[in-house]
């Protein structure tokens, strides 16, 4: 039978744990784009940093940026499955996105686990 000091300790040990990799997934936050074209849509990743470093977080500042700097150099992502056989998007190429190619940018939802690029 486990006593009280062992189940505080367990307790303390799992709520550790469980905010350590919280903090972990919201520092490599992925944020992902579909990126609309005339020939056909891909999508890419960008972390919070790289978001904030063309000046903002969302879908127009990633738009604003391309047409700004006329091309932007980004990570492509695609579906794969993880190790565990889940699927995940994962990071597969890093690629330029040219202006006069793009036509839309747009947020991109998934429920499969979002890998963070190197």
């Amino acid at each position: 039978m486990l006593s009280r000091c062992d189940l505080t300790k367990g307790a303390a040990v799992a709520l550790l744990t469980f905010s350590t990799q919280s903090a972990w997934a919201q520092e490599t936050r992925m944020n992902l784009f579909k990126i609309v074209t005339i020939k056909d849509e891909i999508v890419v990743g960008l972390s919070t940093e790289e978001l904030q470093a063309l000046g903002g977080n969302d879908a127009s500042a990633v738009a604003h940026a391309l047409a700004q700097k006329g091309d932007l150099t980004v990570w492509q992502y695609n579906v794969h499955r993880g190790p565990n056989g889940e699927l995940q998007q994962t990071p597969t190429a890093r690629i330029g996105l040219l202006a006069n190619a793009s036509l839309r940018v747009e947020p991109y939802a998934t429920t499969y686990q979002i890998l963070p690029h190197p």
